[in-house]
């Protein structure tokens, strides 16, 4: 039996950089993107979320530490953005079925991800945003074979300890006003 995707939408794209604040401030001047979150990585590193959609937490994500040796690897992640976590468990039913290589999965408080590989190696992330926004990066394990309510309370009690925590809504507000403005509109 073969299983009909759901609808996953190209939103965000995740880049290895050598020179995280030239790059940074390269994509703010340029394109007028907004910084709406920045932190440590997992590997010691930085990471920095830009964004300039008023819905969208970030459509570019900046990753310190490419090296020479990843050549032209550069690409993090190509992400999907998917209606809802039952869409996302139906992907992860899909990706066991189709037998697709597994990097992990992850509650970011703000969505539920899944992220694994194409077959040459290209990590795709498979995401569902949350009702709720926590700053980012944020990176708990996700077991997707949890009831989906056992899910979304694990990660109501996530997010409620996070003393970031705010509703979407209240999110998407702040992330309207701080978009609505470039280093261009003041000239």
């Amino acid at each position: 039996m073969t299983l009909a995707p759901p609808n996953a939408q190209f939103r965000h794209l995740g880049i290895y950089v050598r020179d995280l604040d030239a790059m940074l401030a390269f994509y703010q001047r340029v394109l007028g993107l907004v910084v709406t979150d920045r932190g440590p990585t997992q590997a010691g590193g930085r990471i920095v979320f830009l964004s300039r959609s008023p819905d969208e937490h970030h459509q570019i994500v900046l990753v310190e530490g490419r090296t020479d040796a990843m050549g032209s690897g550069l690409i993090n992640q190509m992400s999907f953005k998917l209606d809802t976590l039952a869409d996302l468990r139906r992907f992860y039913e899909i990706i066991k079925a189709e037998n697709i290589r597994v990097d992990r999965a992850m509650n970011h408080g703000n969505a539920w991800s899944i992220y694994c590989f194409d077959p040459e190696g290209n990590r795709l992330e498979l995401y569902a945003k949350s009702a709720w926004y926590i700053a980012q990066p944020c990176a708990e394990p996700l077991d997707l074979d949890e009831p989906e309510e056992v899910i979304l309370a694990q990660t109501e009690e996530l997010v409620r300890g996070d003393p970031t925590f705010v509703p979407l809504d209240e999110w998407l507000r702040r992330q309207a006003k701080a978009v609505g403005a470039t280093p261009y509109d003041a000239a």
